[in-house]
């Protein structure tokens, strides 16, 4: 670019200056130029929703005078780790295909916020915990500061949240893309946060475990429990047992054909987890809900007679020989194959509805299978009737009960267990929102928004004190559940009720504020195609604003759908 020549003496009346050329802005100036002028006009100033989060934040700072517009220039700069790196990588795969800017990604040994977004990992911010983050927007840009990438990646999750909810558009739109000013410190109320999704009953693809997985990353949920097997259908791959799925896995309920996830799926959804900061809790469900492994191999089964493939919804019926050495030789190749694909600490062994196997003949089971368990290293976690057998170091019993009077468990947790509460009538997600519902069941009694929201984790269960209380799941069987659009029927707006309960601090938990809150989520699961339920409970926007399409294509690389492999 050329410069003008410095000036001289001043000019006399009789000498006229020479005008220098004009310098015409090039293309991209000008769309940029015309790109904000018409984001100005479609929302003049930024909505101040700094605290319009869920879950909701441990403490919220708004700063009216320090509202910040993500630019086209915006760069992304972090810590110079590569966990740090991944997450700025996973925040600019999020923003671009929106705003359809580049958003490049950078590292720096201090990174700061110059017009963009700086994600900080910080040894000495120690307060904020393994989990929590600090989010500081200000006129000159964002910031993320937290102990760990797992900080950093929940930091984003809100900053999503604090953009127009078209930033969830799968093309780019014109938008002025306002952050509200202000400080958000949060951190978890619970260690464990979680769900859990039933693909035994009915079989679901790779691609939508992951679409899942993705649904919890959004509300800071940390744990996907898969419940693998059941009397209808067995779902992972063991090479020592290979009919299991070859012939266990061929079925599932109302006679549709079944599937099994192969070892290199099983992985495929671990590592999509991990890159998310999710574990995947793997349940092997014993000794009942065990027809269809003796279909593949009788040798387990009491009688020694195989069974008939069975594709209804009973539970209760079916149970691995207890008194058979040959069962344990089983139920350790089964773990031992699994663990040793899991990363994750612990092995979930089931132990509910085994009405056959009663009282020191169940406990003598339940006691040999967590030994085997604790032998491959890892935790055992079970359903509550494991309560009577003895405890070993770390177990988790999870409480799915409906009253909250249980002294059996109150005394395992005396010994030493601890808790993962998920009410029947309060967290099972495949419990009806009504009854006109077209899928779910009621058995727990109906569960809507409000229901699901107003109970407390830490004193739910009479005599559990709060510290004994791992954390919070809701699980979700799939008896009558199909499809992708059925589970994101069940799941939303539910789901992001139990995340609250399980990240938010108790004191900031409060329906009207919750509902509110929630009501702003509908247009972001609209614009990013997923399916829920409009509860009447909520005040959805009544005409959820319809993002105006760009002219110019996302630049750098878009967005990968939901469920899609790069983390």
């Amino acid at each position: 670019m050329s410069t003008a020549p410095s000036p001289g003496p001043a000019a006399t009346p009789a000498t006229n200056p020479v005008p220098l050329p004009a310098v015409e802005p090039d293309a991209a100036t000008l769309a940029r130029a015309a790109e904000r002028a018409a984001g100005e006009a479609l929302a003049p100033s930024a909505a101040h929703r700094l605290a319009d989060v869920v879950p909701a934040p441990q403490r919220v700072q708004p700063d009216p005078t320090g509202d910040w517009t993500l630019p086209a220039e915006a760069v992304i700069v972090a810590s110079p780790d590569p966990a740090a790196l991944a997450v700025a990588e996973q925040l600019a795969g999020l923003l671009r295909p929106a705003t359809g800017y580049p958003l490049p990604v950078t590292d720096a040994a201090a990174p700061a916020p110059v017009d963009g977004i700086a994600l900080v990992l910080d040894e000495t911010a120690a307060d904020l915990g393994a989990e929590g983050y600090r989010l500081d927007v200000t006129t000159n840009g964002v910031r993320v500061t937290a102990v760990t990438a797992t900080g950093l990646f929940h930091g984003v999750q809100t900053l999503r949240q604090l953009l127009p909810a078209a930033i969830e558009s799968p093309t780019p739109v014109t938008e002025r893309w306002a952050v509200p000013g202000g400080t958000i410190t949060d951190a978890p109320r619970f260690p464990y946060r979680g769900a859990m999704l039933d693909v035994a009953r009915h079989f679901f693809a790779v691609e939508d475990v992951l679409r899942v997985v993705d649904h919890l990353a959004r509300y800071k949920l940390n744990h996907l429990h898969l419940h693998l097997t059941d009397d209808q259908g067995w779902r992972i791959a063991v090479d020592s047992w290979p009919k299991l799925t070859t012939v266990g896995g061929a079925t599932e309920v109302g006679d549709g054909p079944g599937g099994f996830y192969t070892k290199a799926d099983y992985a495929r959804i671990v590592s999509y987890a991990a890159a998310r900061h999710i574990t995947v809790v793997p349940e092997i469900d014993l000794p009942g809900h065990t027809n269809s492994a003796l279909v593949a191999y009788p040798e387990l089964a009491p009688d020694k007679i195989a069974p008939p493939p069975y594709t209804g919804t009973e539970v209760g019926f079916s149970y691995v020989d207890p008194a058979d050495d040959r069962t344990y030789d089983f139920i350790a190749d089964v773990l031992g194959e699994l663990a040793a694909i899991t990363p994750g600490p612990w092995l979930h062994i089931g132990g509910d509805e085994a009405f056959k196997v009663k009282g020191e003949v169940y406990t003598g089971f339940v006691e040999r299978v967590q030994r085997i368990v604790a032998g491959l290293g890892k935790t055992v976690v079970g359903w509550h009737q494991l309560a009577p057998a003895a405890h070993v170091d770390g177990r988790v019993l999870q409480w799915w009960g409906t009253n909250g009077e249980d002294p059996t468990t109150v005394e395992a947790v005396r010994q030493g267990a601890r808790l993962i509460v998920s009410p029947g009538n309060h967290a099972y997600l495949d419990m009806k929102y009504a009854p006109d519902t077209p899928i779910g069941h009621d058995w727990a009694g109906l569960i809507d928004v409000r229901k699901a929201y107003e109970w407390d984790p830490g004193t739910h269960v009479t005599g559990v004190p709060a510290e004994a209380v791992l954390g919070v799941e809701a699980p979700l069987w799939t008896e009558s559940v199909t499809s992708l659009a059925d589970i994101e029927f069940l799941l939303l707006p539910r789901l992001p009720a139990i995340a609250e309960l399980g990240w938010s601090p108790r004191a900031t938990h409060d329906w009207a504020g919750f509902r509110d809150r929630l009501a702003g989520h509908g247009p972001r699961w609209a614009t990013a195609g997923i399916a829920f339920h409009r509860s009447v409970e909520i005040p959805w926007p009544a005409r959820p604003t319809t993002p105006v399409p760009a002219t110019r294509q996302p630049a750098g690389d878009a967005q990968l759908p939901l469920g899609s492999d790069a983390g």
